[in-house]
């Protein structure tokens, strides 16, 4: 009979093994980020499963994690080909997640959420660049020198609207990038509603924003250690590149829209934050917010309003958040969106929770929100 063994040594890897002697129940940790004390990622292979027999796994430190609250109504995802994750039946003690799986194949993949790799990340951005009317518009460099490339959607032509959208500043928000590459999908098909909104916009792209992050198993950092998310108003080309190159871009060529692509560990739902709390706050930007949400509630049922963050009081806003920083340095429409790594609540779908093919679709939709009031940005 094979060892069970357990193997993170890959692209978003994250697990630290404690003892996998008995492979009824296997004991595991998250590692923390590695130069922070965030952890909630996690992400490894289990070979030497033995078909038809269940196999638990047990997070003996996820009450210490970073959103320890975030683990109740959770279910991790597991995975045979590393293509198609399903939620796995997961429980929270208070103190570990325990999770099992009735093995079918020697070998199986889980994760905190289905991971977009590195790989597939660079296949993108390829697929992307010979696609007609889209750019490699500039690339910038991450602490340890991987490409951040900025896609620009459009000629750029004098006098259209200029639709930002980024993603993946919290590397463990793996469902960010996923929303990109529906983006990108949509820009491919080329349909009627999407030539529309080109025909008054440009989409300027960054798919990911922390590619350090990302392949080392961060949940919230870069490899310095800085959320990218709270650098905003401090940049530098020492610590938070990633953050300095999209101001410069942003202010090279202007911002009238403004979408930030995240996930959110608690809250079972899709939903936005706004700028509600900036200094410049007006009521032509409240107008544009609320504009926004009910747009996209009447297209899909995967967004809603109701459930979300604390509204900030008047000139209260946290200043590093690039949603506020970039509201108020462009005086634009600019927005958080959130999906959720358990389920939605309003449209749950127990056997994938909130998923890739989700995120993508919900990208989709935000197209067509922005494509119907595009005119009214400015």
């Amino acid at each position: 009979m094979t060892a069970l063994s357990i193997d993170s040594d890959f692209d978003s890897g994250n697990i630290l093994v404690r003892d996998t002697s008995n492979p009824a129940q296997v004991r595991l940790a998250i590692r923390p980020d590695s130069a922070s004390a965030h952890f909630q990622w996690f992400h490894f292979k289990a070979s030497g499963l033995t078909p038809g027999q269940t196999h638990a796994f047990t997070l003996e430190n996820a009450g210490e994690s970073s959103y320890n609250k975030a683990w109740d109504g959770y279910h991790a995802v597991a995975s045979y080909d590393q293509r198609n994750w399903f939620r796995v039946p997961s429980r929270f003690d208070g103190q570990a997640l325990h999770f099992s799986l009735e093995a079918q194949e020697p070998q199986a993949w889980f994760a905190y959420f289905e991971p977009y790799s590195r790989a597939r990340h660079n296949q993108l951005i390829e697929r992307a660049r010979h696609l007609p009317g889209v750019s490699l518009l500039a690339t910038g460099r991450s602490v340890e020198g991987r490409d951040i490339p900025l896609l620009r959607v459009g000629d750029g032509a004098a006098g259209k609207r200029k639709v930002w959208i980024i993603a993946q500043q919290h590397p463990g928000e793996h469902m960010a990038e996923w929303f990109m590459e529906g983006v990108i999908d949509r820009v491919a098909d080329n349909d009627a509603g999407l030539q529309q909104l080109l025909s008054a916009a440009d989409l300027y792209l960054i798919p990911n924003m922390n590619p350090d992050g990302a392949f080392h198993g961060h949940l919230r950092t870069n490899a310095k250690g800085f959320d990218l998310n709270r650098a905003w108003q401090d940049a530098s080309s020492e610590q938070t590149p990633e953050v300095l190159f999209a101001q410069q871009q942003m202010k090279l060529h202007g911002v009238d829209l403004f979408l930030d692509v995240h996930g959110d560990e608690e809250i079972p739902h899709v939903f936005t934050a706004a700028c509600e709390g900036n200094p410049g706050y007006t009521p032509r930007i409240a107008a544009l917010e609320e504009r926004f949400r009910k747009t996209l509630c009447a297209l899909t049922r995967d967004f809603q309003d109701v459930h979300g963050y604390p509204r900030s009081a008047p000139g209260q806003a946290n200043m590093t958040l690039a949603c506020n920083a970039v509201g108020q340095a462009h005086d634009c429409l600019s927005l958080t969106l959130e999906m959720p790594f358990k389920d939605h609540d309003d449209a749950p779908n127990p056997a994938t929770g909130w998923s890739g093919k989700r995120s993508k679709e919900l990208a989709s939709a935000v197209l067509d929100a922005v494509g119907q009031m595009v005119h009214e940005l400015r």
